[in-house]
C-alpha cells in the first residue's frame, strides 16, 4: 500500500511541476542548452522564443531593423540632417546593414601624413652569404591634403607628396661557393619625387555617435622624379642618372576614428592599383636609353599603409 501511495504522490508532483512550468512566464529565461554543462544563458522574455527556435536549428539570428525609424534626423551646424543614409543594395540581398552619418555635407577636411624609416646593416641576416656588409639608408615623405564634402560621407579633394629616400653601400661581400663570389663597395642610391592627385572617398559610420567609420579611396596620381645611382667601374665613379614620370590609378579601404570632436585619425590600405610609368636614363652625361612599362598590383602591401590626422571644420 505504502508503494503505491508513493508512486501516486511521485505523479502528482510531475504533473504539478509540468503544469507551472507550462503556465509561469518569468520576466528572464533561463535556457540550458543540451550540449552545454552547468552554464546557464538569461534572455529576456522579448527574445526567449527566438533563441529557443535557434537553439533547435529551426531558424538563425538576423538583424531586426523594424523597430529603427530610418527617417530620425539630427541637427549638425544649424541643419537638420538624416542619421541613416539610405544605399542601394549591391547585389540581390539585403544585408540589413545600415550606413550611419559620419561627416555631413559642406564639411572641410585638411589631412597630413608624414612618415620615416631607417635601415642598415643589423636589419638584414643572411647567414654566411654576405660578408663585410656596410649599408644603411632612410626614406621620407610627407602628403598634405585637402577635400570638401559633396554630400553627406562624400568628400572629393587633392593631395600633394613629396618623397625623398637615399641608400649607401660602404662594402658588401657576397660568397656562394668558390666559383661564385664578387664584391662591391662605394655604391650609393638617391632618388627624390613629386605628386599630385585627386581623390574621391566615401565613407560608412558603424555607430550613432559618429566615432567609428570605414572608407574607400579612389585615387588618380601623377609623379615626377629622378634618382642617381652612383658605383664604382673600372677604378672610376660612373653616375646614372634616370627621370621618370608616372600616372597611377589606386583604390585603398580604411578606417577612420574621431579621437576628439574635430580631429580624426586615418589608417587605409594600398590593395589595388593600375600604372603606367616613363624612364629614361643618361650614364655619365651619354643618354642610354628609355623605357615605358604598364601593369596592375592586387595584393596587399606592406609597404604601402599610410596613417594620418584629419581636422574637419
Amino acid at each position: 500500500m505504502k508503494k503505491v501511495l508513493h508512486i501516486i504522490t511521485l505523479m502528482i508532483v510531475s504533473c504539478a511541476l509540468s503544469y507551472a512550468g507550462n503556465t509561469m512566464t518569468p520576466e528572464v529565461n533561463e535556457v540550458i542548452t543540451e550540449q552545454s554543462t552547468d552554464r546557464l544563458m538569461l534572455i529576456p522574455d522579448s527574445l526567449a522564443s527566438q533563441v529557443q527556435s535557434v537553439i533547435n536549428g529551426n531558424s538563425k539570428i538576423v538583424r531586426d531593423y523594424s523597430r529603427v525609424n530610418l527617417d530620425e534626423k539630427v541637427v549638425v551646424k544649424g541643419d537638420t540632417v538624416p542619421l541613416f543614409l539610405r544605399d542601394r543594395n549591391l547585389g540581390r540581398y539585403d544585408r540589413g546593414l545600415l550606413n550611419y552619418l559620419y561627416i555631413p555635407k559642406g564639411s572641410w577636411h585638411f589631412g597630413l601624413s608624414a612618415s620615416y624609416s631607417g635601415f642598415d646593416a643589423s636589419d638584414v641576416q643572411m647567414l654566411s652569404i654576405l660578408s663585410d656588409l656596410d649599408f644603411g639608408g632612410s626614406m621620407f615623405s610627407i602628403k598634405p591634403s585637402v577635400s570638401y564634402f559633396i554630400s553627406n560621407n562624400l568628400s572629393v579633394g587633392v593631395r600633394l607628396g613629396y618623397t625623398q629616400g637615399n641608400a649607401r653601400l660602404g662594402s658588401m661581400g657576397v660568397d656562394f661557393d668558390e666559383d661564385i663570389n664578387f664584391e662591391i663597395s662605394d655604391a650609393s642610391y638617391k632618388t627624390q619625387s613629386y605628386t599630385a592627385a585627386v581623390n574621391g572617398r566615401y565613407y560608412i559610420g558603424l555607430t550613432r555617435n559618429g566615432r567609428f567609420g570605414v572608407f574607400n579611396e579612389v585615387e588618380l596620381a601623377f609623379s615626377s622624379g629622378n634618382s642617381d645611382f652612383t658605383r664604382n667601374y673600372a677604378g672610376s665613379p660612373r653616375v646614372t642618372h634616370t627621370t621618370f614620370t608616372d600616372a597611377r590609378l589606386n583604390f585603398s579601404p580604411g578606417l577612420s576614428v574621431f579621437m576628439m570632436k574635430n580631429v580624426s585619425f586615418n589608417i587605409s590600405l594600398g590593395v589595388f592599383g593600375l600604372y603606367l610609368k616613363n624612364e629614361k636614363q643618361v650614364t655619365d652625361g651619354v643618354y642610354e636609353g628609355s623605357r615605358f612599362t604598364s601593369g596592375a598590383n592586387f595584393k596587399f602591401n606592406l609597404f604601402n599603409i599610410n596613417f594620418g590626422l584629419g581636422v574637419h571644420i
